[in-house]
């Protein structure tokens, strides 16, 4: 079976793009309130950035479309949502070849739940003279100066149209924090 099946509950990492900057405001509290009713168990919240940590039977494509509708609903906002399964995120954190502790130059992925963005958003950014690396279908590492992320030639490919409904970009260090918490 694969992860998520209908016949398992699997615990998902729900990341949520944009939330807490540039204007949209969500207390966590908040967002675990406007979640209640959907089929998740043990929902958590970690960081104020949008994470979101638990258990569902739904399958991924499912529950996005579950947590995207509701926050929609609830908060009245474009929201989307990348949604990994514990062992994806533990692999894309595994294969990243930078440091989580660098203090300063941060590593940063950019999850996506479209591969075909992923794809483009490698080229684009090769065509800027933007060094990165794919680690997979969902998920591009990549290096910025701390404090420079959304001034970074990165930063800025991942804040077009084109990718703000399939990406969100996380610290390595949250990635890690955020695996953790899905393992305890």
């Amino acid at each position: 079976m694969t992860a998520g099946s209908a016949a398992e509950a699997v615990p998902w990492a729900v990341f949520l793009r944009g939330v807490n900057v540039q204007g949209t405001t969500i207390r966590m509290a908040d967002l675990l309130k406007a979640l209640k009713g959907l089929p998740l168990a043990n929902p958590r919240t970690l960081l104020a950035s949008g994470n979101l940590v638990c258990t569902s039977a739904l399958g991924a494509q499912e529950l996005k479309d579950a947590v995207e509708q509701r926050l929609r609903s609830a908060f009245g906002y474009d929201a989307w949502v990348v949604v990994l399964p514990a062992a994806r995120l533990t692999e894309i954190i595994e294969a990243c070849p930078f440091p989580a502790d660098d203090p300063a130059v941060h590593a940063y992925v950019t999850l996506s739940s479209d591969p075909a963005a992923v794809e483009e958003l490698a080229a684009a950014a090769r065509a800027a003279g933007e060094a990165l690396t794919v680690l997979g279908p969902d998920a591009v590492a990549w290096q910025a100066a701390r404090g420079g992320t959304l001034d970074s030639g990165l930063g800025k490919i991942t804040a077009r149209g084109r990718f703000k409904a399939a990406t969100t970009t996380r610290n390595l260090r949250t990635l890690v924090k955020v695996s953790a918490a899905m393992a305890g």
